[in-house]
């Protein structure tokens, strides 16, 4: 935090720090902090506020890795599951790519900036719905890639946001400023920090084949149907981040973190550290994705296959 005023506070400054990569530099970390809660809130009905929802991903899903000077050198980021009534099981990861900030333990505080990208595909769990079966080996005997696992996945932009031609997101102390946040959803009694980052969702990118980039859009608006529009372009996905105290680094199990989580949430196991809380709005009472919006889901597979059924 002192090596440069800039990176101090009220307005960290962090653009003279180069953007690494985030599985670059494990060899330099010494210390961390888990993050034991993390809170997330995202309007359900983009543009009403009254329609915010708040959930709590899976206990320690994400971390920041740093030096003993506070050098800021790996973040990971969070994975979750959504089910859809058509497809199945979908993951979700938050991907970081790049990154760079500081900590600093004595004031508890931390500013750091990260690249990332939304990833989207179906958990095994799915191989085995019949939909999902008969489109993949469609896929397969036309030679189009089928997101069937991570590596294969559905790629989406995340910008920053409150200025989507950033490329970097901000990660800052303390709570968001930007909406009311429920007693359920604080853990100032139990946390040892917490930062906050938001994200301005944008859209899918294209693979250039265009039964590919239908499928796609078919499946994300699926998702967003389940998931109260989590990833519907222009909506904000806000999360607080609620950390316990630091803890030395065990660089190899850094590296295994997040292979153990990929691995769980792929063999549909859940949570290794345990589950996270369902989505609920301020008043405590429980989303749930409306009927409509499942015949809407079913619908929208109908035209897709009308669109292009023959064509495969």
């Amino acid at each position: 935090m002192e090596s440069n005023p800039a990176f101090a506070y009220p307005n960290p400054d962090l653009s003279s720090l180069p953007m690494l990569g985030n599985m670059d530099n494990i060899g330099k970390l010494t210390r961390q902090q888990a993050v034991m809660w993390p809170q997330f809130s995202w309007q359900t009905i983009p543009g009403k506020e009254s329609s915010r929802c708040y959930q709590m991903f899976a206990p320690d899903i994400s971390r920041i890795g740093y030096t003993d000077t506070g050098r800021v050198y790996s973040i990971i980021c969070p994975q979750q599951g959504i089910y859809s009534r058509a497809f199945g099981a979908l993951n979700i990861e938050v991907t970081v790519t790049g990154n760079r900030g500081w900590v600093d333990e004595p004031s508890k505080t931390l500013a750091a900036d990260m690249t990332v990208e939304g990833n989207i595909w179906f958990s095994p769990s799915a191989h085995e719905n019949t939909l999902v079966k008969m489109l993949w080996a469609l896929f397969a005997d036309n030679g189009f890639p089928f997101p069937s696992s991570k590596k294969k996945a559905i790629k989406v932009n995340l910008l920053n946001a409150d200025n989507p031609l950033l490329e970097s997101l901000p990660v800052r102390s303390g709570v968001s400023n930007k909406f009311k946040i429920p007693d359920f959803a604080r853990h100032d009694n139990e946390a040892y920090a917490v930062s906050n980052v938001a994200v301005r969702i944008g859209k899918i990118r294209k693979t250039g084949h265009a039964v590919v980039d239908d499928f796609n859009q078919l499946v994300m608006d699926a998702f967003n149907l389940g998931s109260g529009n989590l990833l519907t372009p222009g909506n904000i996905l806000t999360w607080n981040v609620w950390s316990v105290a630091p803890a030395l680094v065990d660089q190899c199990e850094w590296h295994d973190h997040a292979h153990r989580w990929r691995k769980s949430i792929d063999t549909g196991h859940g949570s290794p550290d345990g589950p996270g809380v369902p989505p609920k709005y301020y008043d405590g009472t429980p989303f749930h994705a409306a009927e409509a919006a499942v015949e809407a889901e079913i619908e929208k597979i109908v035209a897709f296959l009308k669109k292009h059924l023959l064509h495969l």
